[in-house]
């Protein structure tokens, strides 16, 4: 209790603002699942394979608040891909899934598409699976607290690598103990996720999920992020410099049958 007095009181000192206090919600799992696919055809095959089997079926098992996206502009990209968010209370759910499913009458008819598509052409190429534990300040994935039309919204998406296993492990610091996971909250970034990478192909990294109203709204986020004195305080830190390598931004939006 006393260390805890002290920090906050540093980063008071420091940031202009109280800490977050640390929730004692227990931390969640992210499955985050990206389907590669190229044709037409195989986008449509996707949508009715997520609606209308994989959604519903996660649904009956009690799992809620599944994202599903796609590329917010004109996907003009050889590889074309939609990407699936499902959270976990425990992680030994992850690997139950897929037996899971497997048992359930209900989703092997509406998938059957999926299940017995062609060798060659199924209704994607390949799917990406990244495994991700969210980060102690921000324990649960979130549905955004936003008004308005939902078609219009921005969810974006970022991916900070680090060259080193400390350096990443700095960064996660930084969002926590420095406390950037509220300088987004108080400037109403409405964060869904922020997890560390368990298990995918860019480790050591992050990824992070964040909500805006619209691509103007977005924009005169960040603007107000990077003019914020916590936060410009915070980033002069010594400690938490140079931690991040590379930076993946991705532009994305709910399609119509997401939970979030």
């Amino acid at each position: 209790m006393k260390r805890m007095f002290v920090f906050s009181f540093l980063l008071l000192l420091s940031t202009g603002r109280p800490a977050a206090q640390p929730s004692k919600a227990a931390r969640e799992y992210f499955l985050l699942q990206v389907f590669h696919y190229t044709a037409l055809q195989q986008e449509q095959q996707l949508d009715q394979y997520l609606q209308n089997a994989l959604l519903p079926a996660l649904h009956r098992l009690k799992y809620q608040r599944i994202g599903i996206f796609k590329a917010l502009a004109n996907d003009t990209a050889t590889d074309k891909k939609i990407y699936v968010v499902i959270p976990f209370r425990e992680l030994q759910q992850w690997p139950q899934l897929s037996d899971q499913l497997q048992k359930d009458r209900t989703y092997l008819q509406a998938a059957a598409d999926e299940q017995n598509s062609a060798n060659k052409a199924g209704i994607y190429d390949r799917i990406e699976t990244i495994l991700l534990k969210s980060f102690p300040g921000a324990p649960i994935l979130e549905v955004p607290k936003l008004n308005g039309d939902k078609a219009q919204r921005v969810y974006e998406l970022r991916s900070y690598e680090s060259s080193s296993e400390k350096r990443f492990r700095n960064k996660v610091q930084m969002f926590n103990d420095g406390d950037e996971i509220g300088i987004f909250k108080h400037l109403g970034f409405n964060a869904v996720f922020y997890g560390s990478v368990l298990a995918g192909s860019r480790m050591p990294n992050l990824m992070y999920m964040t909500t805006h109203a619209n691509m103007d709204a977005r924009n005169q986020n960040w603007k107000n992020f990077g003019g914020d004195p916590a936060w410009k305080k915070l980033n002069s830190m010594e400690t938490y410099k140079e931690n991040v390598s590379h930076i993946d931004i991705t532009f994305l939006k709910a399609t119509s049958y997401s939970d979030l």
